[in-house]
Parts: structure tokens; sequence; C-alpha cells
């Protein structure tokens, strides 16, 4: 999950970005600003993964702020003005947005962030994921997690010992955060950990007294991956 802050003299287009992050998932959108002196502030003390910052701004150029930044931190500029594109990009600015942009433009940016944000972050041992659901960030470690399953653009992750968590998320889309090959997707509905499994009897998995099926378009790469444990 990419921490961020968005800072423009304009509330109006913090509203648009705060409804535009709230539809993605990676992005945790926490807090805007107005004033670059309460977003620096806020900055040396709580650093974040990524900035949407103005550049056209009355007391101080988004180019300016970003160069006094105390960490380092992605930028996605945003400006009505096409003429600071260069100098945004000398930065080595994630990515320039002109305004008025659409959420599919936004959407473009915010991807790149995240694959810059995934390389620099790169963790295969990392022990657990960060999932919104019920209104926050709920922290799940990998290794509690029985099985997911989906339900068109929901899933539930059933996790040990503990209430399963109904989230607004693709498999494929968690599929990416999970460490492979350890989980692997049987079904269109369904994720497994190998380590969880109990049995495999007449293409049904067993855990925990569960029943999953592997369809035929999943099962040879199943198969082929349980015979390599």
């Amino acid at each position: 999950m990419i921490t961020a802050i968005a800072l423009d003299d304009e509330p109006l287009a913090l509203d648009i970005l705060q409804n535009f992050c709230a539809t993605i998932e990676d992005i945790d959108l926490q807090k805007t600003f107005t004033k670059s002196e309460d977003a620096f502030k806020h900055l040396k003390k709580y650093p974040v993964d990524l900035l949407f910052l103005d550049i056209n701004m009355p007391s101080i150029s988004g180019i300016d702020f970003y160069k006094k930044l105390p960490h380092k931190t992605m930028v996605i500029f945003t400006t009505a003005y096409s003429e600071y594109a260069v100098e945004g990009f000398t930065l080595n600015a994630t990515d320039y947005i002109l305004k008025p942009f659409s959420q599919a433009r936004f959407q473009q940016a915010v991807e790149k962030a995240v694959a810059q944000w995934k390389l620099q972050n790169q963790n295969p041992e990392q022990p657990y994921l960060f999932i919104r659901a019920d209104y926050s960030l709920i922290k799940i470690l990998i290794s509690d997690i029985l099985f997911i399953e989906g339900l068109d653009d929901y899933l539930k992750i059933h996790i040990q010992n503990q209430k399963t968590i109904v989230a607004r998320m693709t498999l494929k889309s968690i599929l990416e955060k999970l460490p492979t090959p350890e989980f692997i997707r049987v079904h269109r509905s369904f994720i497994v950990p190998i380590s969880k499994i109990e049995k495999v009897r007449n293409k049904i998995i067993y855990i925990h007294q569960e029943e999953i099926p592997v369809s035929a378009s999943y099962e040879t790469v199943f198969f082929d991956q349980l015979n390599k444990q």
C-alpha cells in the first residue's frame, strides 16, 4: 500500500484527487493540504511514499517545494501549465499530468508510481499485507491465510482463528501481492496456499474442513506445482 498526501492551493482540485484515489486500492491518500508550509511540516514528521503536487502555487512553486523535501519521495506533478513539464521530469518525477485530467489519465500516473514503488520495495520475505476493508486498512499475516474466495468484485479472505475479511478486490489483484509459488489459483473463484492443503481427492482440495474445487482450466498448473513440492 502506497502512502500519499496531496498539495494544491485549489480545494476543488484536492476533492478530485481524493475521489480518484478512493477508487484505487493501492493508494492510501492520508491527508490533503492547501498550504505548502503545513504540508512541509507534515512531511518532516510523517514521510510518505508519494506526493501529488501542484506546481503553480502562490507561496512557492511545486518544483521548489519538492527540491526542499528532506526525504526521498515519489512525485506526480499536477498543473494547468505545460511549460513546467521539462523541469518536472529533470527532477525524476514519476509523472506529470495536465489539468483538467481524466480518471483514466490519473490511473495511468498512479500505475507508474505503483510499479516504481514495487521496484524500490521488493521484499519477498514480507510476512504480511494490508487490505482495505470496513473503512480501514487491516493487517493480515500471510501465514494465517487459509484460502481466498472470489465473489464478483469482492473477496472473502478466510483466516486461521480469525473472522473472515470481506474486501472489494479481484482475485487477480490480490494474487499479485502474495508470494509465489506458495499461493496458487485453482479455480476462477479460489486461491489457496499450498502449505495449508491437507489432502486432495478427486479434484477437491481439503483445508480446515473446507472443500475447494480444482477447475479444469487450472488443474494442470496446480498439480504440476504440487509435484514440485
